[in-house]
């Protein structure tokens, strides 16, 4: 530890300057524990922040979840067309009763009966979607035990090859293998336009805590500045070079920069804590966001947005897989409302024994053909308005794609006019700012030497503040359109690359 002492006189120093420079040492030391007390800030950046919520906010976890669920059920559907591998059974079925047994005389005795039926089956089946029908495989076993006579009998099939093939019928199978891969691709563009849409409220809530920060600079150099002004007055004032009516006024500036000061920090800290919510920040930094003027260069025109916008965006994929199932509901009606029949046949072979090893020895064949059928011949017009329905149905999507077709080409053309009006606009607002900040420095400085009122002052103080605003309020909305048609398109113009699978993990 080291210890500094003031006891100790310096024989060419004199106690009044000693005392001096010990009182000085010791405002040196208040002043850095002071600032050591201060919270620690957070430098970040825009960018910083777009990636902070897509990786680890509660909202890019959801579209994580939702992401994940879909590439389950397109596994499961995948699945649903492979050999399906399954084994089926009863163990065990056993009865102890009194049934009524006829004899052969007609009459009933009443025989207790004891007995247990079990049953194993291994089934090999596989879908065959072009004709929407299925062939298996399959081995059976059966053994019945009756207890009151001390039997067991074993009955089989050691292997049945069979194929059932609905005719006429509306084939599902078909019909889901051409919607479901649309399906499966739509959810996962729609998971990059979910990303594309956590950048656009990340941005948002970027710029408000940025607006929030600047007022909170600009209030606290105007109670600076006026708190100065008020000082300088009150002197002018007592010399009688100044009226009491701009005196009261400076002064109810420094009041009234004091509650804008007040209300700054409070929707600071409210901007601050809506952010660190939604991108997912636990620490208790201070953020101090930096105001991002480096804009992208590219220009973006209206036809290549809208190109790019159909080759990336679900919508296409939309609205080819609504109107497929616009079609299959047509199909369904038309199937299932009309002749419909179907083939059931198998061959395979059979036996039976007092041991199951009996059942593989010498087994003899087995054939089994079943066609059914239905037809209705009298529905009062059911069929006919049931296809109606499904047609008229089939109709009305077509409309439906083809409004949201044209609403979808115009969100993606205005989107491009805003984005290119916004970054022109920039320019502008930008040096307003900058030639404001600069007449209020001048307006400040010709005040104090009394060439102009405290009014002009005002005005300059005023408009200097409105074009800071206008500045940044400019710039969140210029990156507010850019995330904006980056959703719209899933493009990059600034790389001038398509956003991909890759990129987003």
């Amino acid at each position: 530890m080291i210890l500094y002492s003031c006891t100790v006189l310096p024989k060419t120093k004199t106690i009044k300057s000693h005392l001096i420079f010990c009182l000085w040492f010791v405002c040196l030391l208040l002043l850095s524990d002071l600032t050591f007390a201060q919270p620690a800030t957070r430098q970040l950046r825009l960018q910083e922040v777009i990636e902070m919520a897509q990786e680890q906010s509660a909202v890019a976890r959801q579209v994580e979840t939702t992401r994940e669920t879909s590439y389950w059920q397109w596994r499961s559907f995948k699945a649903g067309y492979k050999p399906q591998l399954s084994i089926e059974g009863i163990l065990p079925d056993f009865r102890r009763t009194i049934n009524p047994v006829t004899q052969p005389d007609g009459t009933l005795e009443f025989k207790p009966v004891s007995n247990n039926y079990s049953e194993v089956g291994l089934t090999l089946e596989q879908v065959i979607s072009p004709t929407g029908g299925s062939i298996f495989v399959t081995s059976l076993m059966q053994r019945f035990d009756d207890f009151e006579r001390t039997q067991t009998r074993y009955n089989g099939n050691p292997a049945i090859i069979g194929f059932e093939q609905p005719l006429f019928a509306y084939n599902r199978l078909r019909w889901e293998r051409r919607i479901e891969p649309l399906r499966y691709e739509e959810s996962q563009r729609q998971y990059l336009e979910d990303r594309e849409k956590i950048a656009v409220t990340a941005t948002t809530l970027y710029f408000d805590l940025l607006l929030a920060q600047v007022n909170q600079d600009i209030a606290a150099k105007n109670l600076a500045n006026n708190d100065t002004l008020y000082q300088v007055a009150q002197e002018k004032y007592k010399l009688g070079r100044l009226s009491k009516n701009d005196l009261l006024q400076l002064r109810l500036a420094v009041l009234n920069a004091g509650l804008a000061q007040a209300q700054a920090t409070l929707d600071a800290q409210t901007a601050l804590l809506a952010l660190q919510t939604y991108v997912g920040l636990r620490d208790s930094l201070q953020l101090q966001l930096q105001v991002p003027e480096d804009i992208p260069s590219a220009d973006v025109q209206a036809a290549i947005a809208l190109s790019e916008a159909y080759k990336n965006r679900k919508e296409n994929l939309n609205f080819q897989r609504r109107l497929l199932e616009a079609e299959s509901g047509v199909a369904k009606a038309k199937g299932d409302n009309g002749f419909n029949a179907s083939v059931y046949a198998t061959f395979g072979l059979t036996n039976r024994g007092e041991n199951w090893r009996d059942i593989y020895q010498q087994p003899e064949n087995q054939q089994g053909v079943q066609i059914g059928f239905n037809m209705p011949l009298l529905d009062w017009g059911r069929q006919r308005a049931n296809y109606k329905v499904a047609a008229l149905d089939r109709k009305l999507v077509q409309h439906t794609v083809a409004q949201e077709e044209a609403s979808f080409e115009q969100a993606v053309i205005t989107q491009v006019n805003q984005y290119n009006m916004l970054k022109n606009r920039i320019k502008a607002t930008a040096e307003a700012d900058a030639i404001a900040q600069e007449r209020y420095d001048i307006a400040k400085s010709i005040y104090l030497i009394g060439r102009i009122s405290i009014t002009d002052l005002g005005i300059a103080l005023t408009e200097k503040d409105q074009a800071r605003r206008a500045y940044i309020a400019s710039l969140s909305e210029f990156w507010e359109a850019y995330y904006n048609l980056r959703q719209l398109t899933l493009f990059d113009f600034e790389k001038q690359e398509v956003l991909t699978m890759k990129e987003a993990e």
